[in-house]
């Protein structure tokens, strides 16, 4: 079946295993290298709203979803539940009906005929004393709640508490996903289908997510000041380095500089690794960038193919241009995604 991304836009994850505070932390920057429409639901759950993302990596609300859970498993070794829905509760409850390494899809139009027979008490915010005066009158499930007037219900419980829940059993939530504060960095990271000793796939691997995080930055207006590359290696250690750019900028082939010289001092020649994450920090709005003038005609070259490239990605899609050292990499990406995660479709 196939999903409409008109009608997917939030996925909630459960973590398993509840993740220490750091860890918790690790898992939101994770995250935001996803989408910026991220909402901690402590201790344990996340909550993304997938709207932009959908548009910025082009690919289908199955494939995120992967993206998301094989990147938690693999960069954290944290395990997820997955929902998938029109709205935050639909998805927290959709994730609540999955097995842990799985997710479950709830399609809009599917939506108030998957939440008739649940209990009542499977809609986050019912308690157990709702619950024990809808039982009084004979009300079980979310079907049957649905089916009673809102003046009944009111009667039973209250104007709010009833037009809550009314609303809710119909499968409706318009709260958005609210992010705490603004991102003040963006993350791109990369989890290898298996464990790689090969230095010309780690050049290839840090050049493509110096690329992304070029490409965010220039479709969110940024600059940044500062790169840092984290290695996770198949023991699950790592190696973190950082380096401030000579200015700040979201040009990709200065990111790529900096971020394939901070790969070289690693001397990775025989480890190894699983993982590269680049982060971007000490971000400035674009407007603030001052660019040092270049007698090199290639630096203007290079400046106008790549507003070019940009102009191509909005109107075709993110992999409708890319540099031509990651062209397998690209293929084998999708291959990849396509393989991984398993999904239950209503």
């Amino acid at each position: 079946m196939t999903m409409n991304r008109r009608h997917i836009a939030h996925l909630h994850l459960h973590l398993h295993a509840v993740p220490d505070e750091e860890q918790y932390a690790d898992a939101i920057d994770l995250l935001t290298g996803i989408t910026p429409h991220v909402q901690a639901v402590s201790p344990e759950a996340v909550q993304l709203d997938l709207t932009s993302a959908l548009r910025y990596f082009d690919l289908s609300p199955y494939d995120l979803v992967q993206l998301a859970q094989l990147r938690l498993m693999g960069l954290y070794g944290i395990e997820s539940s997955a929902g998938l829905a029109a709205n935050r509760m639909l998805a927290t409850m959709a994730a609540d009906a999955s097995a842990p390494g799985r997710a479950t899809w709830v399609p809009a139009e599917q939506a108030v005929a998957w939440l008739r027979p649940r209990p009542v008490t499977a809609l986050p915010g019912i308690g157990r004393v709702t619950a024990t005066t809808l039982g009084r009158y004979g009300l079980h499930t979310i079907g049957q709640v649905a089916d009673v007037p809102v003046a009944t219900l009111q009667r039973l419980l209250g104007t709010g508490p009833a037009r809550l829940l009314a609303e809710r059993a119909q499968g409706r939530d318009p709260r958005p996903v609210t992010p705490l504060e603004p991102a003040a960095h963006l993350v791109a990271n990369l989890v290898l289908d298996q464990d790689c000793l090969d230095p010309a796939r780690h050049h290839r691997a840090v050049l493509g997510l110096a690329d992304q995080i070029g490409q965010r930055l220039r479709g969110e207006s940024q600059i940044t000041g500062r790169l840092t590359l984290t290695v996770r290696y198949a023991d699950r250690s790592s190696t973190t380095r950082m380096r401030p750019l000579p200015e700040s900028t979201n040009h990709s082939p200065a990111l790529a500089t900096t971020a394939l010289g901070l790969l070289n001092a690693l001397g990775l020649q025989r480890a190894r690794v699983r993982a590269f994450v680049v982060r971007a920090d000490h971000l400035l709005s674009a407007d603030d960038a001052h660019h040092q003038l270049s007698l090199d005609p290639r630096d203007d070259r290079a400046r106008t193919a790549e507003a070019a490239a940009d102009r191509a990605r909005r109107r075709f899609g993110p992999g409708a241009v890319h540099p031509a050292a990651l062209a397998d990499d690209q293929h084998n990406h999708r291959r990849v995604a396509k393989t991984k995660t398993e999904t239950n479709i209503l």
